[in-house]
């Protein structure tokens, strides 16, 4: 692709997601931070994980992104009881009017284009596990079969904070494969005021389909075309390896980190800073763009040593801290 034919392409993309954020903001109000991070994920090709309180439009939002997208979408609530079967499917033994019997595959809801994993710190660890192969590989294993899922395939899953009754950690490993986490906070007084006053009256805005499934896979495909300067790779590498306390750059963090992230955060930052870039109108990401996607792509790759955590530090800060650091160091070089 020509450089000037990959402006023209990124130019009518932005006019696309434009009109997609306007009509995702039609519904789910007042959160523009909490829709462009999401919508940078599925432009990445990526998952996120959206953590906030029950009650603050989190299910709305996916509800309202699948519709935007023109992905099928399927839900599910995960429940302490929830077996993962009822996730991926099984098999059933059929009886046929000749009397053989043969297996028949039942797909489970992890068949689709996006599916929706609400509450799903409430499962069970095993039951949270059979997500692993499916978000990581796109493709699941049954009795054996290897089953494709997708293109495209997401997992928008809502978590409520760990604190709350009923609640299970997510595993590390299951938490790393999340592109970004999304943080959803409670809605400004302007923005809560204009909440009654949409949804409380005799009707209601909707969203309207502004991508197919091949579209959105071509955005995908142009994300990863998206040229990228030096001084930002050099910032993205700086800035994950100065969060390993492992490592000679992160040696500050020695006593603050357990551990740090690995590669597939620097490959999210990388993939990430891109759609954030194509979502603001550039042609390329800065190290604005860095600086924005830090703490949603590393705070879920992170943990607090003890100490730490008993002199009361906030993984949030200590990656406010060490962002402001490398980019400083990387602007002046």
């Amino acid at each position: 692709m020509s450089d000037a034919t990959l402006v023209q392409a990124i130019e009518t993309l932005e006019e696309k997601l434009a009109a997609a954020r306007t009509s995702v903001a039609g519904r789910f109000i007042g959160q523009e931070a909490v829709v462009e991070l999401t919508m940078a994920a599925i432009l990445s090709g990526g998952h996120a994980l959206l953590v906030g309180l029950p009650g603050l439009g989190k299910t709305l939002l996916v509800d309202t992104l699948a519709t935007v997208m023109g992905l099928k979408a399927n839900r599910i609530q995960f429940t302490p009881d929830l077996m993962p079967a009822d996730i991926l499917g099984s098999e059933v033994l059929e009886t046929a009017a000749d009397g053989t019997r043969s297996f028949r595959f039942l797909p489970g809801p992890v068949f689709c284009e996006l599916l929706m994993a609400d509450e799903i710190n409430r499962a069970s660890p095993r039951t949270q596990s059979a997500l692993l192969q499916a978000m990581q590989e796109r493709e699941v294993t049954i009795a054996g079969v290897h089953r494709k899922l997708g293109p495209p395939f997401h997992v928008l899953a809502t978590q409520n904070p760990i604190e709350q009754e009923g609640t299970y950690p997510l595993p590390e490993a299951q938490l790393d494969r999340f592109l970004v986490q999304v943080d959803v906070p409670y809605p400004t007084r302007a923005a809560e005021r204009d909440i009654l006053m949409a949804t409380t009256g005799a009707t209601q805005s909707t969203a309207e389909a502004i991508f197919t499934p091949l579209e959105l896979m071509a955005a995908q495909d142009l994300v990863r075309r998206m040229p990228v300067g030096d001084k930002v790779v050099e910032a993205i590498l700086d800035l994950v390896r100065a969060c390993r306390p492992g490592e000679p750059e992160g040696r500050d963090l020695s006593e603050t980190l357990s551990w740090g992230p690995g590669p597939r955060a620097a490959q999210a930052l990388m993939l990430t800073v891109r759609a954030r870039a194509l979502l603001r109108g550039a042609l390329a990401p800065s190290l604005d763009d860095v600086a924005a996607m830090a703490k949603p792509v590393l705070e879920h790759r992170m943990a607090l040593s003890f100490a730490a955590r008993a002199r009361g530090e906030s993984l949030a800060a200590v990656i406010a801290r060490t962002t402001s650091r490398v980019l400083r160091l990387e602007a002046a070089a």
